[in-house]
């Protein structure tokens, strides 16, 4: 088997999905073999087939192995909100054991990169007793982690680094996605950034 990152953000829209499919992309143009999960999702639309994720049908176009909608994002709901909250207004309990265990099965597919992207921040729970980043300890997956440069960013990037460090999750990278195109002080920030997270810039991706 190949080998596997968990990408999570400094927030929600911080750019997940827009540097997942990045990573994907680029291990495409290197002839590699990739899987993208979202193992859960909140803010999908109906569709003939039932709840679709936008962010979850880009990671399937983006990555090379073909894999049922199921598969890929396991967990969906309809409204734009914590996926906890909606998983008790839907009547559904979710559990890290079983949200490991659709990854697992996944990624059981013969792979060289693997990326399995988060809901939101770090710190969402997923019920009353555990968070969705159990499953970045739970796969023993290192983190990558999507900075969303806008003002604020340095002390949620750094507050995250801390949170994953502390949680015994190895940080493998992080990039910098460029929100706002008219950030005051960009490169200052993105240098205090690269000066203070104790892991290598991976990639800058300019505002689009």
């Amino acid at each position: 088997m190949g080998k596997t990152y968990f990408v999570t953000g400094t927030d929600t829209d911080a750019g997940k999905t827009v540097v997942t499919c990045g990573l994907l992309e680029a291990a495409r143009l290197e002839r590699l073999t990739t899987i993208a999960l979202k193992p859960v999702s909140a803010g999908c639309h109906q569709s003939e087939d039932g709840l679709r994720n936008d962010d979850a049908l880009a990671l399937m176009e983006a990555m090379t192995l073909s894999l049922s909608y199921e598969q890929v994002n396991p967990v969906a709901f309809e409204p734009a909100i914590a996926p906890h909250i909606a998983a008790e207004e839907a009547g559904v309990r979710m559990t890290l054991d079983r949200l490991t265990g659709y990854c697992r099965g996944a990624l059981m597919n013969k792979h060289d990169l693997a990326l399995i992207e988060g809901a939101g921040g770090w710190r969402v729970p997923l019920n009353s007793r555990e968070m969705i980043t159990g499953l970045a300890k739970a796969l023993n997956t290192p983190v990558i982690l999507v900075v969303g440069m806008k003002l604020g960013c340095i002390s949620h990037a750094l507050l995250t680094v801390e949170a994953i460090l502390r949680d015994g999750v190895k940080l493998a990278g992080w990039v910098a996605n460029q929100m706002d195109p008219e950030m005051d002080r960009y490169k200052e920030n993105l240098q205090t950034l690269k000066n203070n997270i104790p892991a290598p810039c991976l990639g800058v991706v300019p505002f689009i």
